[in-house]
């Protein structure tokens, strides 16, 4: 048979797709394809999943498909942007799921969600995700002291009582007490997701934190514009846990610094020892595994959801959300991405919105990046190995 696309020579194996699923893999496939593309030296990967993002409408969202082309990430979560009264996600070429909000109203704002209690409405909240199972794979509940106000607890019980009605998992975002990290994760089932769990601000490290992981609560990374510290997540490590899988928390005010993408969160792992097989499950099969998605394995039949990486052997320096900096070993940069079996183009991102507070160094870094992508589109290309010829597919280096 003649594939739509081979990616030959790259690690683990070739890989080789027909209508948008993987149809072989293994070493030195016939190279009966449509389209060929060689990749010594490079690894191929299934399609990142990024656990938690914001690309649905409001103060946070992102547009997905100008950050995918060049980080390889093709599965998006949507982590509550939208409640059952804001239910609405723009088309898109990567693949987009949801975590529904409690508070009906979703993120339209920076906080204050969950204050009044009657946005948080379980009969609704069960009635929407019955109605779009598809897309919606849990709900998503932010619990500090701003979204909460006088609520306390209780956004978090009627997410729980929602969660359980449908049999989907709850991801809880913690941050500044009240409420106290502890009693948050105390009324934590087996399958729920805490995200920001190395947060500076919360600093999940006691006995709540162990008996949570010992009973199955899933620990997320969600770096965030202030959920990452370096120190936090090494005293986790010293306990003996470790994060179950590793997120951005992409959204208008991460994307310019400090999150910036998943495969630079992923270095931050890399930063603390984490090794690179381990890193890469914690965007790929885990993820998949904890919201039921497709994709996140190289096995036949899977979406043909795929990314190529070149490990570069090199320090890059990396900080965090308090500018606490350490140095990964390697470096991971793009070359492909590829969605449904088809390479995601380079696309010029959106204004930054107005609300968003950038520095003129961020300005002129932006402008830099605007100009450099025109230049790139504007540039006849012959196959796909000429994306890497004409730029890095790293904005962020121009």
């Amino acid at each position: 048979m003649t594939w739509d696309l081979l990616l030959a020579g790259g690690e683990p194996f070739d890989v080789a797709v027909a209508d948008g699923v993987i149809a072989a893999t293994g070493d030195d496939l016939p190279r009966d394809a449509g389209t060929i593309v060689d990749v010594p030296g490079l690894l191929v990967t299934p399609g990142l999943i990024d656990l938690h993002t914001h690309v649905g409408p409001g103060y946070w969202g992102i547009a997905p498909d100008p950050i995918a082309w060049y980080t390889g990430v093709t599965t998006w979560v949507d982590a509550g942007s939208t409640g059952a009264y804001t239910l609405r996600f723009p088309a898109t070429q990567v693949r987009v799921a949801a975590l529904l909000n409690i508070s009906a109203t979703g993120l339209a704002g920076r906080t204050g969600e969950n204050r009044d209690l009657a946005n948080c409405d379980v009969a609704l909240a069960i009635d929407t995700i019955q109605q779009h199972r598809d897309l919606l794979r849990g709900i998503k509940v932010r619990i500090d002291r701003e979204a909460v106000g006088d609520s306390g607890l209780e956004p978090l019980r009627r997410a729980l009582t929602a969660a359980e009605a449908c049999k989907v998992p709850v991801m809880v975002h913690v941050g500044a007490a009240p409420p106290e990290v502890d009693d948050v994760l105390d009324l934590l089932r087996p399958g729920d997701i805490v995200t920001h769990c190395a947060s500076g601000l919360a600093a999940p490290l006691g006995r709540a934190l162990v008996e949570a992981v010992g009973r199955g609560v899933l620990l997320d990374i969600g770096h965030g514009s202030g959920g990452f510290a370096f120190d936090i997540l090494e005293r986790q490590l010293d306990l003996g846990i470790r994060p179950h899988t590793i997120s951005t928390d992409l959204h208008a005010r991460s994307l310019h610094g400090p999150a910036f993408d998943l495969p630079t969160t992923m270095a931050k792992l890399l930063a603390v020892g984490l090794p690179l097989d381990e890193v890469l499950a914690a965007v790929t099969v885990r993820p998949a595994q904890a919201l039921g998605l497709p994709g996140g394995t190289l096995e036949v039949g899977a979406p043909a959801d795929l990314a190529v990486f070149e490990v570069r052997a090199e320090e890059l320096e990396v900080t965090d959300a308090h500018l606490q900096a350490r140095r990964s070993p390697l470096r991971l940069i793009n070359h492909y991405t590829y969605a449904k079996g088809r390479l995601l183009p380079p696309q010029l991102p959106p204004p930054v919105p107005p609300w968003i507070p950038l520095t003129d160094a961020q300005h002129a870094a932006l402008a830099r990046r605007d100009r450099d992508i025109r230049a790139l589109l504007s540039t006849p290309l012959v196959g796909a190995d000429a994306l890497e010829d004409q730029f890095p597919r790293d904005p962020r280096s121009h």
